[in-house]
């Protein structure tokens, strides 16, 4: 049985050791998700500032969620230009809200990465009896994280989606087509991986 108090050998302890490697990376990804917050508080800022009225804001929102109003064609069917939009409506205020909830989808998905990562490959963060732990955290691993990975990758895809439906006036039959076929392909992706790792835990415990 292998004493859990000798030292490593050099070589071990060097390989072992590499894995503070990775801290830069999560540190990254942590001003990544600050980037993310900041574009969070500017898009919901020209939503309200629209949503009164401003111009500009209103402007700079159509820009960002790609949307087009009702085109203007002229006598052959060619599109010549589209109408003026002088006010937030509906569509446009549902495809920003989509665009603000799919930023905290992704927030959350870094969250996990960074925290179930760092926990899972890097070290200890010795959470146990913190209010603030999260209630995953306490049973993480590779696999556990795989999975919630790719359900969260699920729900991010499927945001983008309903964008594209709500918005389908602006897209191909081909871009709709595809987007599709990728979200199916993220779903069963997501189911292979779960039911890959119920096939090991089941081996698992029956070894035991």
């Amino acid at each position: 049985m292998t004493d859990p108090t000798r030292p490593l050998r050099p070589l071990p302890n060097l390989i072992f050791a590499s894995r503070w490697l990775q801290l830069p990376l999560y540190l990254g990804l942590i001003l990544a998700q600050g980037v993310y917050v900041f574009q969070f508080w500017t898009e919901l800022v020209h939503l309200v500032e629209a949503a009164f009225g401003n111009q500009d804001a209103l402007s700079m929102l159509v820009k960002s969620i790609g949307y087009k109003a009702t085109p203007i064609k002229d006598a052959l069917g060619n599109i010549i230009g589209y109408e003026p939009i002088a006010k937030l409506n509906e569509t446009i205020l549902m495809l920003v809200v989509l665009g603000l909830i799919d930023v905290v989808m992704i927030s959350n998905l870094l969250i996990m990465v960074i925290v179930g990562g760092y926990e899972t490959f890097v070290s200890r963060m010795h959470l146990e009896g913190h209010p603030d732990q999260p209630e995953w955290l306490s049973h993480v691993n590779a696999s556990v994280l795989k999975v919630k990975l790719a359900t969260a990758i699920i729900g991010i895809s499927s945001i983008h989606l309903l964008k594209t439906f709500i918005n389908a006036d602006n897209y191909t039959e081909k871009v709709l087509l595809w987007q599709t076929v990728i979200h199916i392909a993220f779903l069963f992706s997501a189911l292979a991986i779960a039911a890959a790792d119920r096939l090991m835990s089941h081996s698992q415990a029956g070894k035991h």
